[in-house]
């Protein structure tokens, strides 16, 4: 039963995105941005944790989950370091994702030869 949780809440998370991209003039960065602020925004508003805890990795793996992980990361770091962890709490919640997106990210340009479109 999780699979299909986690099916329908980001099948939802994409179905909004298309819907975005096809129904307005919104460019596909404005519209990732939109999605992570989004993230953070309903996190701080303590809408998204449920929504993470019906649908699990639907809910964390697309881009919304990415500001939910820089919110609670922020939260933690506040509580823990005061105002300091405003700064720091973020990027240290997200920082295994963001390196590893790295550094597929380099293999990938490695291995295999890009090309520009036409």
């Amino acid at each position: 039963m999780e699979y299909v949780k986690a099916f329908l809440v980001g099948g939802l998370i994409c179905v909004i995105g298309q819907i975005l991209i096809d129904k307005t003039s919104l460019t596909p960065a404005r519209i990732l941005v939109s999605f992570v602020t989004a993230g953070v925004i309903l996190t701080a508003i303590r809408l998204y944790e449920p929504i993470v805890k019906f649908g699990g990795a639907g809910a964390t793996v697309p881009l919304p989950g990415f500001g939910y992980t820089l919110a609670k990361g922020t939260i933690k770091a506040v509580n823990e370091m005061g105002a300091l962890g405003a700064f720091t709490g973020g990027v240290r919640a997200a920082a295994g994702g963001i390196t590893a997106a790295i550094v597929f990210g380099y293999l990938i340009a490695v291995l295999f030869n890009p090309k520009m479109k036409r």
